[in-house]
């Protein structure tokens, strides 16, 4: 194996990474364009891979063929963007900065946050003077006005151990896991299959797969509808493309999306179609469900944020989230009891040295990791035992979400219910008290609405230098910087437009609404309307729970069996929702293809699906850059 990882490799990733971390929050809250680093595809990541691979190396290499990037430093660079773009935006730190300051800016006479809320919050965790801090980053400075960075350094920092113990828990764990997904279940990791093509090299300039006419006709379709929309918010008179329609049903209780997404089309084209099935016929089921229960006006109590479309569906998804995961560990338990034996004992003859670390390494920094968020939560508020609780069930959703990325290749994917809402409802408000519901409160910034986290990006990240066949043990310190770099320069982007423009000219979302769930959806809701045991919800938890392990079971055991569970934990979630037709046309044309053509036309059509995707990140890409120098805003190819 091949290191990939050369000096000029780690400087270009880490230049490309403080790129992302500063262009993608900047163009989403000044630009309003396209959201490039707020999914598990990591647009960013691919559009600039695709400068990478189809102007700069062949560039390089007409010059001289030395110059040019191998194969195995393209992949180096590409895992550490990805990495980079888990953070800045959705992932971290467009929602922990309005976070920290959404409880003293939204605060009024009206909602008496000042009396209810203030006196319970750890004042470690938040920034100087929030009164006057606060204000200004929403609302902008005056002229001739400096940034308070010093306001928010003590904060900042208190942050910083709780989120690298987070980040290092989610490497070591898919670490852990990495061989038995990878070279044992081989899951697919559809995502990272375009990625590798664009990679791929030969004697040419360019490689096989830019060669590839099927994929530039693929490539065209959603580059000239997106440059056409996208002109249209320059000219007026020019009609949009539609792409995208909604229908009520079920007497107007829910509506049925139907959008064409051609990321999505090319995606789920690489999946399975058991997967592809799975995932859009429960998204289906999952409407009706929630349609019917509206009919008859039936439900255990008001959506929640960030959850499915009612409590009980959003339970009865967590039940099968959690199966999902436990189911997935039990058939594990053969690589992780080697595994364990291998970092206590090394009496396992399971080789790790081709391990971005050693299992030892990741197994005690799991440890480490768990030790650092229990005593960091316990000083915020929230009690050690409770913090378990709280942390067993948000890392089931991460691991959970891991493996719905890596299996079924869903970019847009959420959790079904969140895990605060979990251990309130499972020991009841009274027992947490307003301190412990202040010490959730301060974790939505990372464990609530997620969208993209990084150890999705590991994980795929992991499949990247697997199939490029590099050494992984140098890859670690790449995947480390470029996580702090994007955690530094998101930070930096975020406060200074915030505090020059005023945060709420920027985004109404991570401005408007994001900073008021915490306090206002939860925190003050549940103080007001005191959360008891409901066994109703556990109930449906434990339906959910049973009906996901008859499929996981059946899919295991039976080779014939034609449900797959992979779509029933996040089946009514919104960007399953959205994204469900999209997933049924790749299923359909997969189906024909197969059917009429075999195996053999289905892989002559791939390049094809694959230019959907790329055709779809370059107008992306290319319009934000355009929006960039001419001033344009809300000119946006959607992902979603």
């Amino acid at each position: 194996m091949r290191s990939g990882f050369t000096l000029r490799a780690f400087m270009a990733g880490v230049c490309l990474s403080f790129f992302i971390s500063i262009f993608a929050p900047y163009g989403v809250l000044m630009i309003k364009g396209s959201e490039m680093a707020e999914n598990f595809a990591t647009p960013a990541a691919m559009f600039i891979l695709l400068i990478l691979t189809l102007v700069i190396n062949p560039l390089l290499k007409l010059v001289r063929k030395s110059w040019g990037f191998s194969h195995e430093e393209l992949a180096a660079i590409y895992v550490m963007m990805i990495v980079a773009c888990s953070i800045p935006t959705m992932g971290l730190t467009a929602n922990l900065l309005p976070t920290l300051s959404g409880a003293f800016y939204y605060a009024s006479s009206e909602n008496e946050w000042e009396d209810i809320i203030w006196p319970y919050l750890p004042g470690w965790l938040f920034p100087k003077n929030p009164e006057v801090t606060v204000k200004y980053f929403y609302e902008g400075l005056s002229k001739g006005e400096s940034i308070p960075w010093g306001a928010w350094t003590r904060s900042l920092l208190a942050w910083l151990p709780l989120l690298l113990a987070i980040y290092l828990m989610m490497i070591s764990m898919m670490v852990v896991l990495r061989r038995q997904w990878v070279e044992r279940e081989r899951l697919l990791f559809p995502l990272v299959q375009l990625p590798l093509e664009m990679m791929e090299q030969d004697v040419s300039l360019l490689g096989p797969f830019f060669r590839n006419k099927l994929m530039w006709l693929g490539f065209s379709i959603p580059f000239l509808i997106g440059l056409w929309n996208g002109l249209h918010s320059y000219y007026h008179f020019l009609p949009p493309i539609k792409t995208a329609w909604s229908f009520p049903i079920l007497r107007r209780t829910t509506g049925l999306n139907i959008k064409v997404i051609f990321p999505i089309i090319g995606f789920a084209y690489l999946v399975n179609l058991n997967v592809a099935f799975s995932l859009w016929s429960f998204s289906i089921l999952g409407n009706v469900q929630t349609g019917i229960m509206r009919m008859i006006g039936w439900s255990i109590g008001p959506r929640e944020p960030y959850c499915a479309s009612s409590p009980s569906v959003s339970y009865q998804a967590m039940g099968a989230m959690i199966v999902l995961v436990v189911y997935g560990l039990w058939i594990a338990r053969g690589h992780l009891r080697d595994v364990l034996r291998r970092a206590l004992w090394r009496g396992s003859g399971l080789d790790d040295s081709g391990e971005m670390m050693s299992y030892r390494t990741a197994i005690f920094s799991i440890v480490l990791g768990s030790t650092v968020v229990v005593l960091w939560l316990e000083m915020a508020g929230l009690r050690w035992y409770f913090t378990l609780i709280f942390l067993s069930a948000a890392f089931c959703l991460f691991l959970g979400l891991t493996r719905i990325v890596c299996e079924g290749g869903v970019a847009f994917a959420k959790a079904p219910l969140i895990p605060q809402y979990f251990l309130t409802y499972a020991v009841g408000s009274n027992a947490l008290g307003p301190v412990g519901l202040a010490g959730l409160a301060t974790t939505f910034a990372w464990s609530a609405d997620i969208k993209t986290f990084v150890m999705s990006s590991v994980a795929n990240g992991l499949k990247v230098a697997d199939t490029a066949r590099m050494r992984k043990r140098p890859l670690f310190w790449g995947v480390l910087v470029a996580i702090l770099i994007s955690i530094a320069g998101s930070v930096w982007i975020t406060l200074k437009l915030g505090y020059k423009y005023g945060g709420i000219n920027l985004h109404p979302w991570y401005f408007g609404g994001c900073p008021r769930v915490p306090y206002e959806d939860f925190m003050g809701h549940i103080l007001l309307n005191p959360a008891s045991v409901d066994p109703r919800r556990w109930a449906f938890a434990g339906i959910g729970a049973g009906i996901m392990g008859f499929l996981m079971f059946m899919n295991h055991r039976f080779f014939w069996w034609p449900i797959h569970p992979l779509g029933f934990p996040i089946g009514n979630t919104l960007p399953l929702i959205k994204t469900w037709f999209s997933i049924f046309l790749a299923w359909l044309f997969k189906t024909t293809i197969l059917k009429y053509g075999g195996a053999g036309l289905y892989r002559k059509f791939r390049p094809f699906f694959l230019g959907l995707v790329v055709g779809h990140i370059a107008v992306a890409g290319m319009w934000l850059i355009i929006d960039y120098f001419t001033g344009m805003t809300n000119n946006f190819v959607p992902f979603q």
